[in-house]
């Protein structure tokens, strides 16, 4: 028999908050603001875009407590259980300001204000993991952040002066033990209830007690990390419970590197793949940079990408070409398939009522394999896919002894590009069986127009990424690496 308690407990601050009531869709940034009244935090776009609500979260995990920046707006309440909630009050003490917010003063790096508390966080927790950050990093960290005021420039000469600046003092850092300690205190392996009916959210107590209620319950809503289902609830007001929070479950977020593969769970965030993703195919990594912004990344896991099944989710594509695989889990068992045979329409996907992803699976690349993969948007970082490409060819001497192309955005799933693949399949890799391969996508994909982009640009770009690929892989002259798709090619 699980053990079930009937309230939610985290950390706010320096103080314990202690819930026996709290809505399944109830937003941190809404809790902080209308109920805590710290206003700090503010409300931009309430669909994770912009950053002004950016706090931290501090979880323990096998190395220890982490604090990660995540967005208020789209994080719902329900999944805080054992966390530590740090808001940009927390910051100045004995009516001193913390070094990043007197670094952002003296750079002059706020000018309206409406952004700067969201800036401050990101900055801080940066600060937190990498004291003596360089531009690259610290522009990869404000990837999530948006400011219509200061052209950026103060904001990272602000995030230069503080490099390097001793963290020990820090009150997050000072005090690291002390919150370690509370929130293990926090941890009774209970499972926690709250609500009734569609007002009703559960955090089960491991994977086990999942199955079980996903049996009981099979139309609640799983819920990770709430990247997409934050804005079916602030976007399109939709009802969302019962809710079935999985993201705090260690099982889920278990990753495996073994010599055959990279198996992740199924609540493994971006962020914490990047390393091994970053190890083991670092052709993907500039795609994984491109996910969303630092607080996406945090918060987003590899299993919602794909559950959810959206023909534009940034992950799939790359791995299809991989060979990817999906383990299922219901309380009828566990089952296996191919992440391409995953997708079966749009909207649909080859899932029973009570199955839930458990992990990917994802093969080693053999010795001689190429692979890319590209993500082509309306603006560089932080924005949704028009088309999104992945290649992995492995090639005998001067043939292609096996190619695997997968797209997304091209249809109602992400898919594989078939004729593609057999144009190239044994073929002289050349000029030749590039254009054939381009041609052939005629046959795999009818792409549709929509506000990200017309069907004949999809199309016009998806042939040219077979181009760029071809370049890429000994097709120009020396080492070619390409930063833009090319004019039409065929």
């Amino acid at each position: 028999m699980v053990a079930e308690r009937q309230v939610l407990r985290f950390l706010l601050n320096d103080g314990p908050v202690s819930l026996t009531e709290c809505a399944p869709t109830l937003t941190l940034l809404d809790f902080l603001r209308l109920q805590r009244r710290l206003t700090g935090t503010k409300e931009g776009c309430a669909e994770g875009d912009c950053g002004a609500c950016t706090v931290l979260v501090g979880r323990l995990a096998e190395t220890g407590l982490i604090y990660e920046s995540v967005n208020a707006c789209i994080r719902f309440v329900g999944s805080l259980d054992g966390c530590h909630v740090v808001t940009v009050e927390a910051l100045a003490r004995d009516g001193a300001l913390h070094p990043v917010q007197a670094a952002l003063v003296e750079h002059h790096g706020s000018q309206c204000g409406f952004c700067t508390p969201g800036f401050v966080m990101s900055l801080y927790a940066l600060w937190m993991r990498k004291p003596a950050a360089n531009v690259a990093q610290i522009e990869k960290a404000l990837q999530g952040n948006l400011c219509r005021c200061t052209g950026y420039a103060p904001i990272v000469r602000a995030a230069q002066a503080i490099a390097g600046a001793d963290p020990s003092g820090d009150v997050l850092v000072a005090e690291r033990a002390r919150v370690a300690a509370a929130l293990a205190a926090m941890r009774d392996g209970a499972r926690v209830r709250l609500g009734d009916g569609a007002d009703m959210l559960i955090l089960p107590a491991d994977v086990e007690d999942l199955v079980a209620l996903r049996d009981v319950h099979p139309d609640a809503t799983l819920v990770a990390g709430a990247t997409d289902v934050g804005l079916w609830v602030t976007k399109f007001l939709r009802p969302i419970g019962p809710v079935i929070f999985v993201g705090h479950l260690d099982e889920l977020r278990r990753i495996e590197d073994a010599a055959d593969g990279v198996t992740l769970g199924a609540g493994v965030s971006y962020s914490a793949a990047y390393g091994v993703i970053a190890r083991r195919y670092p052709q993907v990594t500039e795609l994984w940079d491109r996910i969303g912004g630092e607080q996406v990344r945090n918060m987003g896991t590899i299993g919602g990408n794909i559950a959810n099944g959206s023909p534009i989710g940034d992950t799939p594509p790359a791995l299809i070409a991989l060979g990817a695989r999906l383990r299922l889990r219901s309380a009828a068992g566990a089952r296996e398939l191919a992440l391409e045979d995953f997708f079966v329409a749009y909207g649909r996907q080859d899932r029973g009522p009570t199955e839930f992803v458990e992990e990917v699976f994802v093969p080693a690349l053999p010795p001689n394999a190429a692979l890319a993969a590209y993500k082509i948007t309306k603006r560089l970082d932080e924005d949704i896919t028009a088309v999104c490409a992945a290649f992995r060819m492995v090639r005998a001497g001067d043939r292609v002894a096996d190619i695997r192309i997968a797209y997304g955005g091209m249809a109602g799933t992400p898919k594989r590009a078939a004729a593609a693949e057999a144009a190239l399949r044994g073929a002289v890799w050349s000029a030749e069986a590039a254009r054939a391969a381009m041609a052939a996508l005629g046959q795999d994909f009818a792409p549709v127009s929509d506000w990200r982009a017309s069907a004949e640009y999809r199309m016009l770009v998806a042939r040219n990424l077979i181009w760029r690929f071809w370049l890429e892989q000994g097709g120009g002259a020396g080492d070619v690496r390409l930063d833009r798709p090319l004019a039409a090619a065929i």
